[in-house]
């Protein structure tokens, strides 16, 4: 087993940034596949960005440019820094991680209907963006 907890969150307004951290300890072969995801007040949860063991990423459209998802295997912790942020930024942050057996890691950046796929979650950290 796995256990994730996020850290970090807070307000901001914006244009301004945040770090959101997530500090894993348990078995390390189900965090092959890490990523980010997030859900804002009434809508579904939907992938923010996915990193893989050996570092490679994938993030959804709407933050390339301004998100940056990176870890840090010797602190086991994984980060997501938040550039230029925007109120439709806003929602719960949560962190999961999968052992990316029967799927690439980077499909998992994809929800279906607000499910997403991977197997281990923390309990999200919440992050508001005012205008």
């Amino acid at each position: 087993q796995v256990q994730l907890a996020e850290s970090g969150g807070g307000s901001v307004e914006a244009g301004g940034s945040l770090r959101v951290s997530c500090a894993v300890s348990g078995d390390t072969y189900n965090t092959y596949c890490m990523g980010w995801f997030r859900q804002a007040p009434g809508k579904e949860r939907e992938g923010v960005a996915v990193i893989e063991d050996d570092g490679t990423t994938v993030y959804t459209d709407s933050v390339k440019g301004r998100f940056i998802v990176s870890k840090d295997n010797a602190k086991r912790t994984l980060y997501l820094q938040m550039n230029s942020l925007k109120p439709a930024d806003t929602g719960i942050y949560y962190c999961a991680a999968d052992p990316g057996v029967s799927v690439a890691c980077q499909s998992l950046i994809d929800c279906s209907g607000g499910y997403c796929y991977l197997a281990h979650w923390g309990q999200g950290t919440q992050v508001t963006v005012s205008s």
